[in-house]
């Protein structure tokens, strides 16, 4: 088994920080099983392989350090953006096939955006106090007109509104818990958030835990950013249709990354969403 693993940083803020994806290119040789090995031994968080597709432009398929997953977005936009760069694609609307269907892409120069469905959400308060445990938190540490909540846009999230980012950037999960309930609510992880942001312009300041998949703690997600962008928009009432949402500022070290998430909205609700940004390749 041979593969080449390019490594594309997704999301970036700037010239720089962003999640660090591994893209491996012409994967249709590889079985499930190669690729789960290789995505191990790669050791990102996610490692997404592309290969030819009958029903869309590529079929991708992404995998953690210890398992296959529907979606992943950072690995998307690393992906086609690091197609973009090598000239195989070019700007306009492309799409992608994944083991739950097809998605649009959209791509413009360095920038590119991936398909969410419409948000189902399902609320928690029934393990609310175990959540809170998990987190090693208080109710208090919570924004006080707003509770925990999953959001679903294709993948499962548990969105969960900080007080303020002193809180956010306090938090110090414990792992095994985290575990247990994203097992028991089939989640992806937790994606905290305050409405406090780093730089001018921001929606608001996330992380995101996702130890049932192998990752503690990743600097940018955007299968999650898009679950917050709806949260904010129908939960907190934030009359907006495109956010900016920042990850990646409390890693050690820090990664400083910015997800843009574009809704769609008709008759009053969310029908589906673009979310996307610009990646860098550190593989030349």
């Amino acid at each position: 088994m041979h593969a080449r693993v390019e490594i594309v940083n997704a999301f970036i803020d700037g010239d720089a920080g962003g999640n660090p994806a591994g893209v491996v290119l012409d994967a249709d040789r590889l079985d499930s099983a190669e690729k789960l090995a290789i995505a191990a031994q790669a050791g990102l968080s996610e490692t997404a392989f592309v290969s030819t597709s009958e029903v869309a432009t590529f079929k991708l398929e992404f995998f953690t350090p210890t398992r296959q997953i529907a979606h992943c977005g950072h690995a998307t936009i690393a992906a086609f953006g690091r197609m973009r760069e090598l000239g195989r694609i070019d700007d306009g609307i492309l799409s992608k096939e994944t083991i739950d269907g097809t998605r649009t892409i959209i791509v413009q120069g360095d920038k590119t955006f991936m398909q969410q469905r419409a948000p189902a959400y399902t609320t928690i308060d029934a393990i609310e106090r175990r959540i809170l445990e998990s987190l090693r938190i208080e109710r208090t540490d919570l924004m006080t007109s707003l509770a925990p909540m999953v959001v679903n846009t294709g993948n499962g999230f548990l969105i969960l509104p900080m007080r303020d980012m002193r809180a956010l950037a306090r938090l110090q999960p414990d792992m095994a818990a985290v575990t247990a309930i994203s097992d028991e609510l089939d989640l992806i992880g937790f994606y905290p958030f305050s409405l406090e942001a780093q730089r001018p312009g921001r929606n608001a300041t996330t992380r995101m835990f996702a130890p049932r998949y192998g990752i503690e703690e990743e600097s940018a997600t955007g299968m999650a950013a898009g679950p917050l962008a709806c949260y904010l928009h129908d939960v907190a009432g934030v009359d907006m249709e495109r956010f900016q949402i920042e990850q990646g500022w409390f890693m050690r070290p820090a990664s400083p990354s910015v997800i843009q998430v574009d809704l769609e909205t008709g008759s009053g609700a969310i029908t589906g969403l673009m979310a996307g940004g610009r990646a860098r390749s550190l593989t030349h």
